[in-house]
């Protein structure tokens, strides 16, 4: 019902910046809370940050905070991870995910199971 389709990924030094978007297609999300997260090899799958439906509100986990910033275009509902002074740790798999059930009391979500649709995520390389 939802496709989710990352992009932007790729390798970079440590210090650099990446663009991540997520086209998403098949259902209109402006309604709905949306979050990235990442997965490094041998590793569980991670939070990263999340954004409320209207873009305004933001959260982060902490080993990315001040460095990342989360944001989406309701209009061509997409999401988008802007990543700067990146670090050889951010080396991951990066995913999104939209979360289709209603607002449980706050904006933010950072666990896995309360997310409904992933895309297929995208590699980001950091070389130190």
């Amino acid at each position: 019902q939802v496709q989710l389709v990352e992009s932007g990924g790729g390798l970079v030094q440590a210090g650099g910046s990446l663009r991540l978007s997520c086209a998403a297609s098949g259902r209109t999300l402006s309604s709905y809370a949306m979050g990235w997260f990442r997965q490094a090899a041998g590793n569980e799958r991670e939070f990263v940050a999340a954004i409320s439906s209207s873009g305004v509100g933001t959260y982060y986990a902490d080993s990315v905070k001040g460095r990342f910033t989360i944001s989406r275009d309701n209009a061509k509902n997409t999401l988008y991870l802007q990543m700067n002074n990146l670090k050889p740790e951010d080396t991951a798999v990066y995913y999104c995910a939209v979360r289709l059930q209603g607002n449980s009391g706050r904006y933010y979500y950072r666990e896995r199971y309360e997310y409904d649709y992933w895309g297929q995520g995208t590699q980001v390389t950091v070389s130190s």
